[in-house]
């Protein structure tokens, strides 16, 4: 049928949960604001997506009708929820799926993007297994583009063509995520954090230049394994060269495993009908409890500015929400459990205009993500320090020392007058 006739499958009252990653089925999603004037009180779920520009039910004129309620504020969703139309539910990434099962977010209609039928009439939602599997398995009514661009991918986000009830065929390519290109800087980082990785390592690796420069640091490895959130283009070549064989993992050996993929059109055909890709349930790729079951998990991740004493800020921008956990905290922790496991927290040490992202304390309604209990070595590209087992004091003066050099000297004061002697006295 066509996308206004599946979407009339949608009530006013209902909860609709709108696939992300890079597979936003945009068909439905325009079909479904073309409704507006039929529908109200619609809660719409989003989370973890990259879309072609801002969702089309956030318009102000939308707001008594479309109420948004994202679990990771995306691109599509970012500037409404900050004017205050929408709003977000904090919850660690692989936690929300548990939320839909039990019933406490409520979901009845899931909106999917999918690959053609393979010969007994699975569909597969390919890139985003994420909370669709969830979402999927718990709706009334399930829609779904059926559609050529979509790669089958193994594992969780698979369903029989009979499943769902409503089907509209399209022809859209999915979004395409450009890989980033290191800075000097970032190549830096990713040296850093290379030369503390062993072979024979799990990597978790999140999005972004710093997480590439990493992986480009890798190329000498051997025997590496992949069980992360979000793949990207960026593992291609250590897949492609065979430096990522998993060979050495103890959870699905022999499988590169992932929650969600956001890369190229190269990236998305290499995982067409690969049965050597697997993509789960983020419930259980993120818990922390299956990824210390692998030895030597490297847990890679990015954030927005870090305190004296190692709480980490990766969700927000003081109070302003910029995306959410994520999966961060998830692997910070299962790494911690994880034989031989590390996690490293990177960035920048000023933001674009030049300020510090090292501060004395964190930005006034700054979230803390990954707590000062858990954090373990911190980069920048000034270097790198191990906070594990280390005091307040020891843990500021490691932190300035990664520092940029023009911030440090009042980052010593803060810290003198924080900690008092404790601090004075370090070396």
């Amino acid at each position: 049928m066509s996308a206004d006739e599946a979407v009339r499958l949608i009530e006013s009252g209902d909860h609709v949960y709108i696939q992300g990653s890079t597979s936003t089925p945009e068909v439905l999603v325009e079909a479904m604001t073309r409704r507006a004037h039929e529908l109200h009180d619609v809660t719409v779920y989003s989370a973890f997506a990259v879309t072609k520009g801002p969702a089309p039910y956030c318009k102000p004129e939308y707001k008594d009708i479309f109420l948004v309620d994202s679990f990771f504020v995306s691109n599509a969703v970012r500037k409404y929820i900050a004017e205050g139309y929408g709003t977000m539910t904090p919850r660690f990434l692989g936690e929300v799926p548990a939320l839909f099962r039990d019933g406490t977010c409520r979901v009845d209609v899931a909106l999917l993007n999918c690959s053609m039928p393979n010969e007994d009439g699975y569909v597969s939602f390919g890139v985003s297994a994420d909370l669709a599997t969830s979402a999927a398995e718990c709706a009334d009514v399930v829609i779904a583009q059926i559609n050529p661009h979509m790669p089958f991918s193994y594992g969780d986000p698979v369903i029989h063509i009979s499943k769902l009830s409503a089907v509209v065929e399209v022809n859209e390519p999915l979004v395409e995520v450009p890989t980033a290109v290191p800075t000097e800087k970032e190549i830096r980082i990713g040296n850093f954090i290379a030369e503390h990785i062993p072979d024979g390592a799990t990597l978790q690796i999140g999005v972004g230049g710093i997480p590439n420069a990493v992986i480009r640091a890798l190329e000498n490895h051997k025997h590496l394994g992949l069980h992360t959130e979000a793949m990207t283009d960026g593992v291609l070549p250590l897949l492609e060269k065979g430096i990522i064989d998993n060979s050495e993992k103890k959870v699905m050996p022999g499988k590169s495993v992932a929650s969600l993929a956001l890369g190229s059109r190269r990236l998305y055909d290499h995982m067409n009908y690969n049965k050597d890709i697997v993509f789960k349930d983020v419930a259980w790729t993120n818990n922390p409890f299956v990824i210390a079951q692998n030895p030597k998990v490297m847990s890679i991740n990015s954030c927005l500015e870090i305190d004296l004493t190692g709480q980490i800020c990766a969700d927000s921008i003081g109070t302003r929400i910029f995306s959410s956990v994520g999966g961060q905290h998830d692997f910070v922790y299962g790494a911690s459990q994880s034989e031989g496991g590390k996690s490293f927290l990177a960035m920048l040490s000023t933001t674009n205009k030049g300020e510090t992202k090292i501060k004395p304390i964190l930005t006034p309604g700054a979230g803390v993500v990954t707590t000062r209990f858990q954090t373990n070595y911190i980069v920048t590209e000034h270097g790198i320090v191990n906070l594990r087992g280390k005091n307040l004091a020891e843990r500021a003066k490691l932190m300035i020392s990664i520092a940029a050099p023009e911030f440090r000297d009042e980052l010593s004061k803060a810290a003198a007058e924080r900690f008092g002697y404790s601090f004075l006295r370090l070396k």
